[in-house]
């Protein structure tokens, strides 16, 4: 017996088919497993920067503080193990070792995981921020 495709609606692809949709979807799950995993590890002062349209770097940047060397340590070990036990692949990782400064690059969400006093040194937010203050008109250009 001949199996027959099914009747399709009219109007082309179902949102569930349309691949860009998919992966946004994808995305904005990525990023919330990332902001409950942080705020369960009692993260401090995270802050999400959408990056969406604005740099092909990533879509996200994922900002957050710990209290210590092992409180960074500890969040980024389960954030690495939450990553691939919810099927996001192997994340690449910086800074382990000394834990002042952990870089997790998810390929889609970057996440950097600070001590205090080194955020507040490197201060990137300033750098990632679209309506900064630091930002100034050069001559003859519009920013």
């Amino acid at each position: 017996m001949a199996r027959e495709a099914a009747p399709r609606a009219r109007g082309g692809k179902t949102p569930s088919e349309d691949p860009s949709k998919r992966i946004q979807a994808r995305i904005s799950a990525l990023e919330d497993m990332i902001l409950a995993r942080l705020d369960d590890d009692k993260a401090q002062d995270v802050v999400f920067i959408d990056l969406k349209g604005k740099s092909a770097v990533a879509d996200g940047l994922v900002v957050a503080s710990g209290r210590s060397h092992r409180h960074v340590g500890a969040m980024a070990d389960h954030l690495l193990r939450a990553l691939k036990d919810e099927g996001y692949g192997r994340a690449r990782v910086e800074g382990l070792p000394a834990c002042d400064w952990v870089l997790i690059d998810t390929g889609d969400v970057i996440i950097h995981l600070f001590r205090p006093e080194v955020r507040s040194f490197y201060n990137i937010e300033k750098i990632w921020s679209v309506d900064s203050p630091h930002r100034t008109q050069a001559a003859g250009q519009v920013v």
